[in-house]
């Protein structure tokens, strides 16, 4: 959490000390998902998603408690942002407001168990808008533009 802190001061120049960066409402919700995902790793589910629905109502960012969120982890302007539950993303993300990361829809997912949203490498950045659909793997370093719709790997080259 005081990783995710950090990145808000580093990332967001509107919050370069402690006390503003503390008051950036995405910030909350990540923790509110923190402690939620612990929860659920350990079998819980409704505290889980008690604590996620209130971060949803804090912050505005949607994040499942099954989903794996790395390290230092940068939201900006939240509202939007939602993150399903079988995402995974890696270390030093940035997501902008209205980003999905989300399945293609139930009656092509794969069923329980499947991969059904996107793995999102280290270090990526991804634009206001963009929504990244189904079990597709985006790589490290990788920048998706503002209101793409991604719906196949991008493993390499910038978007």
């Amino acid at each position: 959490m005081k990783e995710d802190l950090d990145a808000v001061r580093e990332r967001d120049s509107s919050r370069p000390r402690l006390g503003e960066a503390v008051l950036h409402a995405p910030w909350h919700g990540l923790v509110l998902y923190r402690l939620s995902h612990v929860l659920y790793r350990k079998g819980h589910r409704i505290g889980p998603g008690v604590l996620s629905w209130i971060g949803r109502i804090v912050s505005g960012v949607e994040i499942h408690p099954g989903a794996r969120l790395g390290r230092r982890a940068f939201i900006d302007h939240g509202f939007g942002v939602v993150i399903g539950q079988t995402c995974v993303i890696g270390d030093d993300v940035t997501l902008y407001h209205q980003v999905t990361l989300g399945s293609r829809g139930w009656w092509q997912d794969g069923g329980p168990g499947a991969q059904r949203h996107p793995k999102i490498g280290n270090q990526v950045t991804i634009g206001v808008g963009a929504s990244v659909l189904g079990p597709v793997t985006i790589g490290d370093g990788v920048r998706i533009r503002a209101h793409s719709l991604v719906l196949s790997d991008v493993l390499g080259e910038a978007r």
